[in-house]
């Protein structure tokens, strides 16, 4: 189902909005960036986990998801590319953009690049700001894998 091409505005405002929420979640700051959401909202953010519902739920996923760079002096840059953003008759907004993220740790010159993913939000009003009460990330690498090719006997 199709949507409109919302206004410049709003696209800008969308990008604010992106703009924060990333910076949370590569801050660290899991409540921030969970209270972008809405109270019953829904994360996928890998394909191989399931999804966290509920804001705590988000928490509670992404405190779990980093607990394996407790010791990794590790930090991530989530880049959002070539956002599209319709808005449905529903009043929701529908965005569509791609997500790269950089990865970087003391002493080492260049960044990981990697994962690229596109990402799917289902976004809402409330009151004067945006909140997300769907995201789904796909994983480039998940869906564009290499065939396996046969061993030479």
């Amino acid at each position: 189902m199709a949507g409109n091409p919302v206004r410049p505005e709003l696209y800008a405002e969308v990008l604010h909005f992106y703009g924060r929420q990333m910076q949370a979640l590569d801050g660290l700051d899991f409540e921030s960036y969970a209270a972008t959401f809405t109270e019953d909202g829904v994360f996928q953010h890998s394909p191989a986990l399931d999804a966290a519902r509920t804001r705590q739920g988000i928490v509670d996923a992404l405190r779990e998801f980093h607990r394996r760079f407790d010791d990794d002096p590790v930090q991530r840059r989530h880049l959002f590319t070539h956002v599209v953003v319709d808005e449905h008759d529903d009043g929701t907004l529908r965005s569509t953009c791609y997500a790269l993220v950089l990865t970087t740790r003391p002493g080492v010159k260049q960044p990981v690049v990697g994962p690229s993913c596109v990402v799917h939000d289902v976004l809402v009003r409330d009151g004067d700001g945006l909140l997300v009460r769907s995201r789904a990330v796909d994983h480039d690498q998940e869906s564009l894998a290499p065939p396996a090719v046969p061993a030479r006997g």
